[in-house]
Order: structure tokens, then sequence, then C-alpha cells
């Protein structure tokens, strides 16, 4: 894949840019905690959705081919890596950008919002201000706070979660991976997975979740995830798996008031996990193109209505 080394405040990253020129909105793909860019190699490969759109995606720090964070406090959280992605997508001087974040890339998607929504300065010098066209939101409910987040997710069967753990065996690992991502299914499991996996600083699962969450020292960082899907006027898609392993799908569809939803109703693709772009690449790109579609022709997109913080 086509990819650089950026150095940041927050680490060096590995970046990839597929650096297509026209006038649509450049795709940016988030992926999810203890993975890595390669989740969404279908996308990156994907002839039609190569040809109509830039496609830029990183490993967030801590993550992949990218270092440790230098400062894990102001790093590890949804609220630093937001700063980290807008910084990236300065350098890359995109004007215009669709977000789609995949479980934790969602947390952080949506935290860019009401970054992006303020009238400050860029971090990079001469950038342009960035407009999101739309957010699509795959395996991601928009939660802040213990309380709020124990009605968001569910635990899975079994026990398959390492969030929130400094150290997880082997045998941890394959497991969360098989029957999660994988979604139980050998012919959806690949070995790099379990290498992404083992290689994901643990001190970033820690930080992640003490600050969506909490601790009785600190109260959750980063903005009210739920109050600014339910204000944004930026087009929303939220796409999952119905037989998501983590979500909790009834949240999703009934305590999120979402302002502006993508055909008016939360999408469910029958006999899919958490990582339906991964379970059905087929499937999902049609889905994924249709959404593309629509945000060129949403004129409500601007990010200057993104709220809440």
């Amino acid at each position: 894949m086509p990819s650089f080394l950026m150095r940041t405040s927050h680490g060096l990253i590995s970046i990839y840019d597929s650096n297509l020129k026209n006038d649509q909105p450049a795709l940016l793909l988030l992926h999810g905690n203890a993975s890595s860019s390669k989740q969404f190699r279908h996308i990156i490969e994907s002839p039609t959705i190569n040809k109509g759109w830039r496609i830029v995606t990183l490993d967030l720090p801590g993550h992949g081919c990218s270092s440790n964070a230098p400062d894990v406090k102001t790093t590890y959280c949804h609220r630093g890596y937001a700063d980290l992605v807008i910084r990236v997508l300065q350098h890359l001087r995109i004007e215009s950008v669709v977000l789609m974040g995949w479980s934790l890339g969602g947390h952080i998607a949506i935290e860019m919002l009401p970054c992006l929504a303020h009238d400050d300065p860029p971090m990079v010098e001469d950038a342009p201000r960035i407009s999101v066209k739309g957010l699509m939101l795959i395996g991601t409910p928009p939660s802040r706070g213990a309380e709020q987040m124990a009605q968001a997710f569910k635990m899975p069967a079994g026990g398959l979660t390492f969030a929130g753990n400094r150290n997880w065996v082997n045998l941890e690992a394959d497991l969360y991976l098989r029957h999660g991502v994988a979604a139980g299914k050998e012919e959806f499991y690949e070995r790099w997975m379990l290498e992404d996996a083992k290689r994901t600083d643990g001190r970033a699962t820690v930080f992640i979740a003490d600050a969506a969450t909490g601790t009785k020292d600190s109260p959750p960082k980063g903005c009210d995830q739920k109050r600014v899907v339910e204000a944004t006027d930026v087009l929303i898609a939220v796409v999952n798996g119905v037989e998501d392993q983590f979500v909790n799908l009834d949240y999703i569809d009934e305590e999120v008031k979402w302002k502006r939803l993508w055909r008016g109703e939360c999408l469910g693709l029958s006999g899919l996990g958490h990582a339906p772009f991964w379970e059905d690449a087929a499937g999902f790109e049609k889905v994924l193109e249709e959404f593309l579609d629509d945000c060129e022709e949403w004129e409500g997109s601007d990010c200057d209505s993104a709220v809440g913080i």
C-alpha cells in the first residue's frame, strides 16, 4: 500500500493515502482498538471505491505500524486521537471528507465533529478549513461515562473483552479475535489480526477505557457523544451487523435521537457481527458507495453545525 510516516506530537504515524485527485470528498477510515488500517483492506482494494474517492487511513498511536504515544495520558483517549487525525487531514490539505469509523474509530470520528466546528486556526500552518460531508458509524454506540456505556454495550458470551486490561495473553487475544472481529467464522480470521492485537500498546486499552468511563478520581473525558449526534447537521449513517457481539442495538435504535440519520433509520445487516465490512465486503461496499453518493448531494453537511462538547 502506498504509505508514509508522519512525525507528530502524538508519535510517528503510519498513513495510507491513495492521493486520488477529483472533486469528491476524501474518505477517511478509522480502525478499532487492538487493530490497524489492515482491517480496511477490502475497501482500500475496491476498484469502485478507489476510482471514485480518495481513500485515507492511518494506524492510531499504539497500534499497527505507528509508534506508541510519547504522552500516553494526552493521546490515549478519544479527544487525543481526534486531535491527531485532524492534524493528519490538515497536513494532507484535505478540504472535505466523509468519516467512516469502526468501533473505537467511530468514537474518534464523533469527537472530531465539535473540534472541527470551532472556528479555531488550523493546527497545521496554511491548512484549509475541513468540511465534514458525512459520517458512517459501525459498531459505535455514542456514549460517555460508565452509566451510559453500560447501556450502550453488552458483554459477549464467554467474556470476550479486553478493554481496560494492560496485558492479555495470546489465548485471550486469539479468543477475542476469532469470536469477535471474525464473528466465530474461521474464514474471516487471519493471522495478522493476532499480531496486530499483540502489538497494541497495553497502556492504550487502559487509558482509553478510563477516559471514556471515568474513574473515581477523574470524570470522563471528551465530548458528550450522544448530544453531538443528536444536534449535528452532519449526515450520519449507522450501519451494524444484526449479530454484533459488543453493541446494544436497542440503545442505538431507541435511546439515541439522531438528528440527521441517513435513510431515516439505523441499518442492520443480517447475519453479520461487529465488523460487517470485513465479513461481507461486497455487500457492505454497496451500502458505503450509496452513502458516499448521497453525501455528495447533501447540502446541510457543513460541520459548522456540529455542536456539543
